[in-house]
């Protein structure tokens, strides 16, 4: 999976810094972040170096920040993704809460959100005994947690990167 900001991205088109072949790369690898070099180079119609080159360009630019490995969550035992929206008791409580959050495992996504909640956070635990536990002993123990409200996801039926 490649990530791309949003903001980098588009700041690099509205400044030219990336033209149709750098479009051309990331719509390969959005489809298959595995894909060789070669064979980018083979369907763009150019040399395996130019790739290289580009890539690092993206890199450079913070367009490309990284490879990520896609897990199937319930065949190694996660059966339960939720949601969890975060009341902060006060905004000096943001980036301790934050601290606090990003040291439990099962926290695989913070978002600042506007709204209801201060913070909007996606966890995957094992079961429902897990995710008390996780709520109860971990989340809710937090100084600056004002309350939480938990959402369970039963299914995702959409699970893709944007189209460029």
């Amino acid at each position: 999976m490649i990530f791309i900001r949003r903001g980098d991205f588009l700041t690099g088109i509205q400044n030219s810094q990336l033209d149709e072949l750098d479009l051309q790369i990331l719509d390969i690898l959005i489809k298959d972040c595995r894909t060789p070099y070669l064979e980018i180079a083979r369907i763009c119609h150019v040399s395996g170096g130019t790739i290289h080159v580009r890539m690092k360009k993206m890199e450079d630019l913070g367009i490309i920040k990284g490879t990520r490995i896609l897990l199937n969550l319930p065949t190694l035992g996660y059966d339960v993704c939720c949601f969890v929206g975060v009341y902060v008791d006060k905004t000096s409580s943001f980036s301790a809460v934050c601290d606090e959050l990003s040291k439990i495992n099962e926290v695989v996504e913070l978002h600042l959100i506007t709204g209801n909640y201060s913070l909007f956070a996606k966890l995957v635990c094992k079961n429902i005994t897990d995710l008390q536990d996780i709520l109860m002993n971990k989340v809710n123990v937090i100084s600056g947690i004002e309350r939480t409200d938990t959402l369970i996801s039963l299914s995702q039926p959409i699970d893709r990167n944007i189209k460029l």
